[in-house]
């Protein structure tokens, strides 16, 4: 499965979309007309899950579910202040120490705005010292600007490509979608290849549950973004606390802050990735989560794995990943689902 221009175009036109936890609609029209001559079935759930399946040709085939979600972190309007000014409400983890100054498109029609605050010069002494809070930081659409109270906003972070990176707003989780599309149009004959275009995974993995419920897959695999925590210490000692860099390839889960991957599954990427040569690393146990927190732990259990892109900024204006991590990404994930037989759910664990 090759990413080319074809396929970057459609991660800028997916990245450049507005799709916060719960308004995911924008996203979930690019799915449904990119996939829907792909696949066998195709709904829409009651929480706005993209649900697809396209069927395998060989018999004894394995039901894999590959979930992607399809919302980023943004903003919730809550209260208008007049004059074009509106309080905020974050929608997933944000770091508020961040926003003054970003731009922002607002609702479905995307009306600019930018978040401001008092500027330093009119602060005290003591206000420095400390942290704005987020109650005090307003989304101006400037006078006679009109939103309704509920509408999201995002960052207003247009796609760009320089080089080996890729730099936008929303790659996470972006370059799983696209890839998942891509993998539905070249899905292998050997599964039942249950895709799942998930909503609500900032805000507690909410849609992932309703999915594998549904589904009731023999396996699953998340396909992510994971934060890279690769820059240099500020004392210009060795950073040893990375969880993944940067030009190393996919990162294969082992455990985080949600799941414990399944060990059958961490040797069979692994090993599919050593056997055709795609660089690979190991995301380094810690803190944070995907979709196969939720799912692993519904029905009788789901075996399950997450295989991310390495991005730095993650839930910032501008997140940076490399274009080659996604090309490995997307290569080793089609190589490992053409790879997979029922004997690999037979191994001990």
């Amino acid at each position: 499965m090759q990413l080319g221009k074809a396929q970057l175009k459609l991660l800028e036109k997916l990245c450049n979309a507005c799709a916060v936890s719960g308004d995911e609609g924008e996203v979930r029209q690019i799915v449904l007309e990119e996939i829907k001559n792909h696949v066998d079935e195709v709904k829409v759930d009651a929480l706005g899950n993209v649900l697809a399946v396209k069927s395998g040709s060989v018999p004894d085939r394995l039901r894999v579910m590959v979930a992607a979600h399809m919302d980023e972190v943004g903003f919730m309007l809550v209260a208008e202040d007049g004059d074009g000014l509106y309080r905020f409400e974050t929608v997933g983890s944000i770091d508020v120490r961040q926003l003054v100054g970003k731009r922002v498109w607002v609702g479905k029609e995307h009306k600019p705005g930018v978040i401001g605050a008092r500027p330093i010069h009119l602060t005290t002494a003591e206000e420095r010292r400390r942290v704005i809070p987020l109650d005090a930081l307003r989304i101006d659409l400037g006078p006679g600007g009109k939103a309704s109270l509920g509408d999201r906003a995002v960052f207003a972070t247009k796609f760009r490509c320089v080089g080996p990176s890729l730099m936008t707003k929303a790659l996470d989780n972006r370059l799983g979608v696209a890839t998942l599309i891509e993998l539905v149009k070249n899905a292998p004959p050997n599964i039942d290849l249950l895709a799942a275009f998930t909503v609500q995974e900032e805000i507690g993995l909410r849609g992932a549950r309703v999915a594998a419920y549904a589904l009731a897959p023999d396996l699953a695999v998340a396909i992510d973004a994971t934060p890279a925590h690769d820059l240099p210490t500020w004392d210009e000692e060795e950073n040893t606390v990375y969880n993944t860099k940067l030009g190393l390839g996919p990162a294969i889960y082992v455990a985080d802050a949600d799941t414990l991957s399944d060990p059958r599954l961490v040797r069979h990427f692994i090993g599919t990735a050593e056997a055709e040569r795609i660089p690979y690393q190991v995301r380094q146990p810690g803190g944070g989560g995907t979709d196969a927190g939720s799912i692993h732990k519904q029905r009788g259990g789901i075996p399950s794995v997450t295989i991310s892109v390495p991005h730095r900024y993650s839930h910032t204006a501008f997140s940076v990943a490399r274009l080659d991590d996604w090309k490995h990404y997307a290569a080793l994930l089609h190589a490992a689902l053409n790879r997979l037989t029922p004997r690999i759910l037979a191994e001990e664990r």
